[in-house]
């Protein structure tokens, strides 16, 4: 028994340490990494992008770059459109050496060559690539899953399983590091993630500062992610809610500058995702959010009621957005909503 306890001593530290991201060293001579987000045009998952953009930015521990794999404006799903700071080339041109961390949302088109071009090439020049929620399968298809753990969203768990089957699929966590490869549950888990990259970065009490100032005290990777179904209830919320589109709402955000983009995202991403209703970003024209992506407002809006809610922090938004999902259109699509984003409702 005293052997016993005296392994488990000795073990334990080592497995609360399993999934932290190993800390930053600095290359190139620069005073703070450079931190990358990139994006397909043509869809790109919104919290999975928006949050670590915004969640880093507001830390101050790095440069943040947000990038498109082309020109023109990148479409988020499930709402909203935005114009990013540069193109992958033009990015390429700028820093040859490459990112220390390149953040990689999930994407409606995960093979893209364009985008699996620059992953791979980013990995190989150093890079930490961190795949957000089904950010993964882009890496998988960037050849960067061979032999390693990885998560990803539960729902995609069979067909990550058949596409990448030498990966060591893991669940139950919110994270997973291998090495300089970091994957992620559900969209939710954007904020755990991006908090995590902080710590490697500037330590735990930067983090911990990061956290009380959002409402997150605890990022830590674990999670029941396989308590995460639709079930037949879900199934048939999504049904009813989808066919009976007498009911459908069109919802207005007011595009206004200086907007938090993860508090943003998280709001509309959940509300988005209810099957019964459409967000639309109503403006005069683009504006500037708090960190300086660019914000494009939609088609006309006027007379369309606004979106629910308030702009409260980060962390406590989706509890937020969550409530009022639930007294708007009822408790069955509260919890459909939820599950979607792979998030506990408190």
């Amino acid at each position: 028994m005293r052997a016993l306890l005296l392994v488990l001593t000795l073990c334990l530290p080592l497995l609360a340490q399993a999934d932290a991201l190993e800390p930053y060293l600095p290359r190139f001579g620069r005073q703070q990494p450079l931190v990358a987000v990139v994006g397909e045009n043509r869809m790109t998952e919104l919290v999975d992008y928006l949050v670590p953009f915004g969640l880093l930015s507001r830390a101050g521990v790095a440069e943040v770059v947000a990038l498109s794999t082309r020109e023109g404006p990148l479409q988020m799903m499930p709402a909203l459109r935005i114009d990013a700071q540069a193109t992958t080339r033009e990015f390429e041109q700028r820093y040859p050496q490459g990112a220390d961390y390149l953040v990689v949302p999930a994407v409606h088109h995960s093979d893209d060559p364009v985008l699996t071009a620059f992953v791979s090439g980013q990995a190989a020049r150093g890079a930490t690539i961190v795949g957000i929620c089904d950010g993964v399968l882009v890496l998988g298809h960037a050849g960067l899953l061979h032999d390693r753990q990885a998560t990803g969203h539960w729902y995609s768990k069979s067909m990550r399983e058949s596409d990448f089957p030498d990966t060591h699929w893991q669940v139950d966590r919110r994270y997973v590091v291998d090495g300089k490869l970091v994957t992620s549950s559900g969209v939710s888990a954007a904020v755990p993630v991006s908090l995590a990259l902080v710590e490697a970065i500037a330590g735990p009490l930067k983090a911990e500062a990061l956290g009380r100032e959002i409402g997150l005290t605890d990022w830590s990777p674990a999670h029941d992610s396989q308590s995460f179904a639709f079930g037949a209830r879900g199934y048939l919320t999504a049904a009813s809610n989808y066919l009976a589109f007498w009911r459908h709402e069109i919802l207005s955000l007011t595009l206004q500058p200086g907007l938090d983009e993860a508090t943003l995202a998280l709001r509309v991403d959940a509300w988005a995702r209810s099957f019964r209703t459409e967000v639309l970003a109503s403006g005069n024209g683009p504006v500037r959010s708090r960190h300086g992506l660019t914000l494009l407002p939609d088609a006309k809006t006027e007379g369309t009621p606004l979106l629910p809610g308030r702009e409260a922090s980060p962390g406590k938004v989706l509890d937020e957005a969550l409530a009022g999902i639930a007294a708007r259109y009822g408790d069955a699509t509260a919890a459909f909503v939820a599950a979607q984003l792979e998030y506990p409702r408190h």
